[in-house]
């Protein structure tokens, strides 16, 4: 292990190319004390591991070649979109139970509902969760009362929230007396607080697409894994110049 030398890669990067979690996560593991290299506990986020030293995550050994899962989820309301939950609430891994250590990417909040990635694929999920990639998440919206064109374009040029002001946004009246919102950003309950802002309160909340996925007529509570074309087209929607690795 490198730990004081430039020499070999940061220990967080490798644990998320190895799919074990987000780079985030990674570092939360870290600093928890659950990981080993060689044998010996390491809490400090700059260390570095060579490829031949011996990396554990709470005592199991990581696989530096990992098989990479991606899987779509439509969560149901009422389940939360974390590995664990300290409540002992109902998590998306409670419905979605594969062999692979995969994680959300990104989160539903507890009321909504709709299309969830879940994958072990770490450097996927941090190009999908970065700003710069403006990856679009297109939203069905039910609101109340019944938004006046003066609110929707509200929305559409940009409305203050905790943060700061959100971007424009693309918002169109559906069928059946919902909404469709497509944003660019990921901000903790966005879109219920760009709804209060303009005096509206959303009743029901369904996320239908990220970037080229779509939820389609995946029914509440199911997955399935995507197509090898769909994993491909969402690297390249997420910047990676090659297909995501399978």
């Amino acid at each position: 292990m490198h730990s004081e030398t430039p020499q070999g890669e940061r220990l967080q990067k490798v644990l998320a190319a190895a799919g074990v979690a987000s780079r985030r996560a990674a570092e939360a593991l870290i600093q928890a004390g659950q990981v080993t290299v060689n044998g010996r506990v390491v809490t400090e986020l700059g260390s570095r591991v060579s490829p031949g030293d011996r990396i554990s995550v709470s005592g199991r050994p990581i696989q530096r070649t990992p098989r990479f899962r991606y899987i779509l989820f439509n969560k149901p309301p009422g389940v939360v979109s974390t590995a664990l939950d300290e409540l002992g609430r109902k998590t998306v891994l409670d419905l979605v139970q594969v062999p692979e250590r995969i994680y959300p990417v990104g989160r539903l909040d507890i009321d909504s509902e709709g299309l969830l990635l879940l994958t072990n694929d770490g450097e996927l999920t941090n190009r999908l969760l970065h700003p710069s990639h403006e990856v679009p998440r297109e939203y069905h919206v039910w609101v109340s009362p019944e938004p006046t064109e003066a609110q929707l374009d509200e929305l559409r040029r940009g409305v203050l929230i905790e943060g700061g002001l959100t971007h424009p946004a693309t918002v169109s009246r559906r069928p059946g007396g919902n909404l469709s919102i497509v944003i660019h950003e990921g901000r903790k309950r966005q879109i219920r607080q760009m709804a209060e802002a303009v005096g509206l309160q959303v009743r029901r909340l369904q996320r239908v697409r990220l970037g080229p996925l779509s939820l389609g007529t995946l029914p509440s509570g199911e997955w399935r894994d995507l197509h090898p074309t769909e994993v491909r087209v969402l690297a390249e929607t997420a910047g990676l110049a090659r297909p995501a690795r399978k």
